[in-house]
């Protein structure tokens, strides 16, 4: 049985952050409705379209193991049978912008009056505040979170990040709010609201800058490189280049063959209960005693100078050798993977992490697979519907006949 089989999600998200959140709950076994637009469905579907005629990746890698119907909530028969689907699952899952839904006379009063056990989660661009009637996407939430003006290195702009921390970060955030109020409703039998905030959950994942700015007001980041080079701090938590995010430093160093591989690099951390091993490594046993390197809090003063002397030995060594031969020792390092090294990767297919799925459109192609391991609900990632391909079955379930269901597409309910 899969953990969540049973539970029935009804899915008005599109685009990014709703979608990972679905996605997750379908993973896990609900039965996840995405209503679509009639003739239109999910923006996503045609954007970044690689394959001429079929679903872009942008959609098919964000709605697997879910099922597709159309519904056109402007007439009088498609608000009818939104009712129904309100009535029938346990959660409504919706990223509209603010104020939508309550325009479209289903806000939460409306919900929760129809189906007083129902769930209603919404992602949102802010929460509550000056700033709540924003939209916003990715980049504007990373922004807004905290993560842009901490990512980049000093004397550069504040940058975004390749991880999609806004979008499938809140995703993320909501599934889990979505499956607490699941638990709490077992013992309340009441519904409630659920909302994850992009910025909230951007801020969330940025705790350990927001741990730094308080951490100012004692003095300077003796682990941020620019103390070491007798850069003055600001009164705001600064960008930190490729600076661990902890107690241990560590950067991004080259490796062989880095003149022509982007990506010949690897991340290498001085950990202290390894120093003496490190230093054996990179030909410095002299270090293990010297009173200017000895201890963390000596080294702090010198980082650059540690690291361009660890970056010497690093670069006569690949990034997977460099792996070979400091794991064995502890010494925690790890190689900067490419997406196409990601992608051809065994392991990672073995595990379900990386998935290849058959499309009827566009034929096979790789996506991720779930990341959360259960080992009595094993996962199977399913591809992603048509556009309005369960309709039919859908609406039977609910009730309707062949008859009815052909009347409401003559209405244009469907």
């Amino acid at each position: 049985m899969k953990a969540l089989e049973g539970v029935k999600i009804l899915d008005f998200t599109h685009v990014q952050s709703g979608p990972t959140c679905t996605q997750l709950l379908g993973w896990f076994g609900a039965d996840v409705i995405k209503v679509e637009r009639p003739g239109v469905g999910d923006a996503t579907r045609k954007q970044l379209v690689d394959v001429p005629g079929a679903d872009s990746l942008y959609f098919t890698m964000l709605n697997h193991n879910k099922r597709s119907l159309t519904l056109n909530t402007k007439t009088p028969e498609g608000k009818a049978v939104l009712e129904k689907l309100i009535l029938e699952c346990d959660v409504m899952v919706e990223n509209f912008a603010p104020g939508a839904l309550d325009r479209m006379g289903f806000g939460w009063d409306r919900v929760h009056e129809l189906n007083p056990r129902m769930i209603m989660a919404s992602v949102k661009g802010f929460g509550p505040g000056p700033y709540e009637d924003c939209k916003v996407y990715e980049n504007v939430a990373q922004c807004a979170g905290g993560s842009a003006s901490t990512t980049g290195f000093l004397d550069g702009p504040p940058l975004v990040t390749g991880a999609q921390i806004g979008d499938s970060g809140t995703g993320l955030h909501l599934a889990l709010g979505i499956v607490t109020a699941l638990y709490h409703r077992e013992k309340s039998g009441e519904g409630q609201r659920v909302l994850a905030a992009m910025q909230d959950g951007v801020l969330n994942l940025c705790r350990v800058k927001l741990r730094d700015q308080q951490r100012l007001a004692a003095g300077p980041l003796k682990e941020y490189s620019q103390y070491g080079e007798d850069i003055p701090f600001g009164d705001a938590t600064p960008r930190a280049g490729n600076d661990s995010g902890g107690g241990q430093p560590g950067r991004i160093l080259k490796c062989k063959g880095w003149e022509t591989d982007p990506n010949a690099y690897t991340y290498f951390i001085t950990q202290a209960a390894v120093w003496q091993k490190i230093c054996d490594v990179i030909g410095k046993p002299e270090w293990k005693e010297d009173p200017e390197y000895a201890t963390p809090d000596a080294r702090l003063p010198r980082l650059g100078e540690v690291f361009s002397t660890i970056e010497e030995w690093t670069m006569t060594k690949t990034k997977f050798e460099v792996m070979d031969i400091c794991n064995p020792l502890d010494i925690p390092v790890g190689p900067i993977l490419s997406m196409k090294e990601l992608a051809e990767e065994p392991s990672l297919r073995d595990t379900g992490t990386i998935v290849e799925v058959d499309h009827p459109e566009r034929g096979k192609y790789l996506t991720v697979g779930c990341p959360v391991k259960l080992s009595a609900s094993p996962v199977e990632v399913v591809r992603s519907p048509l556009l309005g391909e369960h309709s039919d079955e859908v609406l039977a379930q609910l009730g309707y006949s062949a008859d009815d269901i052909s009347g409401l597409r003559s209405a244009g309910a469907i």
